[in-house]
């Protein structure tokens, strides 16, 4: 008993669990779920409406059949389709580029893994360093 009263005993945080204090009021306690991934608003707004359905897939689609095509031109040409298979696979890569900074991010599906500028200079960088090699690769007798 203290100087002012009678005091009222608490339960210490372990023996109330993990309850907070405004669960055991009646009221919602707001839910903490750690650090969460920011989203961009405009691809945010893309999936609420649905505007990453076949659009979204098409240029990625068509960016990753070229890739295929000039692989297969890679392989059954052998050594005498390798500057020509590089040449088309840098021709891909800066199409692939330009579909990225032109298309807004609800058109480019899966080109779209980082920023525009990031995804951009990443492909054209790529793309560059084919053109160098498949210009500077000289041809197989």
């Amino acid at each position: 008993m203290s100087a002012t009263g009678p005091r009222r005993a608490t339960p210490s945080a372990s023996a109330r669990g993990s309850r907070p204090a405004a669960a055991s009021q009646g009221r919602e306690a707001p839910v903490s779920r750690g650090r969460e991934a920011p989203v961009s608003r405009g691809r945010e707004a893309a999936v609420s409406q649905g505007g990453e359905g076949a659009g979204g897939w098409l240029v990625y689609l068509l960016v990753l059949a070229g890739v295929a095509a000039v692989l297969v031109w890679l392989w059954l040409g052998g050594g005498q389709a390798a500057k020509g298979g590089t040449l088309a696979l840098a021709g891909v890569m800066f199409a692939a580029a330009i579909a990225r900074l032109a298309l807004p991010e609800s058109r480019v599906g899966l080109l779209a893994s980082r920023k525009r500028l990031t995804d951009v200079v990443t492909l054209a960088a790529l793309a560059a360093g084919l053109l160098a090699g498949g210009l500077l690769l000289p041809v197989p007798l």
